[in-house]
């Protein structure tokens, strides 16, 4: 079995792809504002790797706010086919402005043109309000493509921490807590 925290996520993500019903890539994010009060949502991630987990919003969101505020996060995947969560707590960095619009260049054009419709986690008086201003995002952009709009973008989280955790009979689960030491990882095994 790995050492490497990164290598066995991915072997339990490509695992889940393939056995989750619907959004393998669901995850929890778990921020603070700068009073240290903690809320929690469902978001998508968009890419991982050595450097750290990524998902994307809109900038002007509360969550991008607490990110702002306090740059540190927590995601919880829990894929429930497999009876295993992984819980990863890290420093949160924006995504750069390349990495964002390539990213954005791949989503369908209604979630584009949605991006620039949506003034998120702001109250709508109704919800026409937000299908007249998706109607102007398709007008303004009509017959060209449609670029990632300036307060929308990714944000990266780097682990500092990752804990597999795979369920057991009589709840004698197993889990595996890795720390970042340096450039690599300290790993204490864990049980209930």
């Amino acid at each position: 079995m790995s050492d490497n925290p990164i290598t066995l996520f991915e072997a339990w993500y490509a695992e889940a792809r393939q056995t989750e019903i619907n959004d393998s890539n669901a995850v929890a994010l778990a921020t603070a504002d700068a009073q240290g009060r903690p809320s929690v949502r469902m978001v998508l991630l968009k890419g991982h790797g050595p450097d750290g987990f990524v998902i994307y919003t809109n900038r002007e969101s509360r969550k991008a706010g607490e990110l702002t505020a306090n740059a540190h996060a927590a995601l919880l995947f829990h894929w429930k086919s497999l009876r295993r969560q992984v819980r990863i707590e890290g420093r949160v960095s924006l995504v750069n402005d390349a990495e964002s619009d390539a990213y954005f260049a791949t989503r369908g054009r209604d979630s584009q043109l949605g991006a620039w419709a949506s003034e998120q986690s702001r109250p709508l008086d109704t919800r026409d309000t937000f299908e007249r201003r998706f109607a102007q995002a398709q007008a303004r952009f009509e017959g060209g493509d449609v670029p990632r709009p300036p307060h929308w973008g990714g944000y990266r989280i780097a682990p500092d921490r990752i804990e597999l955790w795979q369920d057991r009979e009589h709840r004698l689960h197993e889990r595996r807590l890795f720390v970042r030491d340096g450039e690599g990882w300290t790993e204490g095994l864990l049980f209930p």
